[in-house]
């Protein structure tokens, strides 16, 4: 039976950003080397303060020895760093604290904003892969040594590993100038870091390269070192690459279902063209469902879906609530009475957690510009950053008119036709785009 040349799409500004942010590339393009050099180097940094090289599990990394370095986990205290400055060299971003680390290192990574409408050019433009459960993290090999590093500051391992000039030995072992810088997520039950990305390669830049060539980069350079041999005394923990598809209907239905080695934890989507933009960019996107993740729909402390969506947003000095974007997005504003009653504890930068009422969402041009939220208390101290604007337009269509895996196989037929398409009501009240 064909399928229906039918798929709905959230009415949203998604694919203008996608265009606006494919035009700034080719119009600006951004020298990361330096901020490469930087974020490697500083992360051994004797003077850093989250380091204790006295420490006998860190003896060796400055003393220039070929002697095993000795390894091991870190946890970091949260206490507030008090710097007040608004834009931070890299040096001094790397010596935050607290919820100003958190913000800082979740700036470190390409963030995919939620799918909330479908691609043109799917198959043309656009690779897919499964996205493993776990710790999204940075894993940066400098000075012969590893550390990986989470979106929210915390030091997740130092190791030692097979990556360039990521261990004290004389096979990995380099000079200063060569550093390793990649993209991957921590999946804990079986000990593996999975590769999603490849930023600098033995101190060469990839961040202005195009998605296409730092995966090319990826899959041919990786597998000429010892990178996927089995974890031994010098290589702590086994690393992996997800495997990249083409987004055909064969790519996306090997992404959404096909056998993997992880839990899957829904499937990424990366525009061919983007370079490695530093935050959160609509030319990569993340799609769920309860067939390809767990979590679906956001859970509360206990694992449960909550009745409400509920969203973390940032309290402003003005006490309005915003996302997370980096243009934010207002949602609400907090009584001035029970602010100067709760100053204590909610002050400006502070994230806090809302239910969404009833009354739902009001879109326009494809942004929320009212909610119906309720405060219900400060959000978990781990979180690094509020909600996005997609994230939460993606977690209210979830509830209400979900975008389907059949949606994204029929758009992958009729988006790249360049078909004309019409958004029609339907008897729900809800919007779908039908191609003609």
């Amino acid at each position: 039976m064909a399928r229906a040349r039918i798929h709905k799409r959230t009415i949203s500004d998604q694919q203008r950003r996608r265009d606006l942010a494919l035009e700034r590339q080719k119009e600006c393009r951004r020298d990361l080397q330096q901020h490469a050099r930087q974020l490697a180097s500083s992360i051994a940094d004797h003077h850093h303060p989250h380091y204790n090289l006295s420490n006998p599990d860190f003896q060796g990394l400055t003393d220039g020895s070929n002697e095993e370095l000795s390894y091991g986990d870190e946890e970091e205290s949260s206490s507030s760093s008090g710097h007040s400055e608004g834009v931070l060299g890299l040096l001094e971003g790397t010596r935050l604290r607290g919820s100003e680390a958190k913000a800082w290192y979740a700036q470190q990574f390409m963030l995919p904003e939620w799918m909330i409408d479908i691609p043109s050019h799917l198959k043309r433009d656009w690779y897919v892969m499964a996205r493993p459960a776990g710790k999204r993290c940075l894993v940066i090999s400098s000075s012969g040594t590893t550390f990986s590093r989470t979106r929210n500051g915390k030091l997740l391992h130092c190791f030692p590993s097979a990556l360039p000039n990521g261990a004290k030995i004389r096979d990995v072992a380099a000079p200063s100038h060569v550093f390793c810088i990649l993209d991957c997520i921590f999946h804990e039950p079986d000990s593996t870091y999975y590769i999603l990305d490849v930023m600098c390669w033995r101190g060469y830049s990839l961040y202005d390269c195009s998605t296409e060539f730092r995966f090319f980069w990826r899959d041919s350079k990786l597998s000429e070192e010892k990178v996927f041999v089995p974890p031994s005394t010098y290589h702590r923990y086994r690393f992996c690459l997800v495997s990249v598809n083409e987004c055909n209907e064969a790519g996306l239905q090997a992404a959404y279902c096909g056998p993997t080695s992880f839990q899957r934890d829904g499937v990424l989507l990366y525009n061919r063209h983007a370079h490695y933009v530093l935050g959160i960019t609509p030319l990569a996107l993340l799609w769920k469902d309860a067939d390809c993740s767990q979590f679906p729909l956001d859970t509360d402390s206990k694992g449960h879906v909550p009745a409400h969506q509920q969203v973390v947003l940032r309290l402003q000095s003005d006490g309005t609530v915003v996302t997370g974007d980096d243009r934010p997005v207002v949602l609400g504003i907090m009584p001035e009475q029970f602010l100067s009653q709760s100053a204590r504890y909610l002050k400006p930068g502070s994230l806090l957690r809302f239910d969404i009422g009833d009354q739902g969402l009001c879109i326009v041009d494809g942004k929320p510009v009212t909610a119906d939220i309720h405060y219900q208390g400060p959000a978990n101290r781990s979180r690094a950053s509020a909600d996005s604007c997609t994230k939460i337009l993606f977690q209210y269509a979830s509830r209400h008119s979900p975008l389907t895996i059949m949606d994204l196989l029929a758009a992958i037929e009729t988006l790249d036709d360049d078909s004309d398409s019409l958004m029609i009501d339907t008897d729900d009240g809800s919007l779908e785009q039908r191609s003609s």
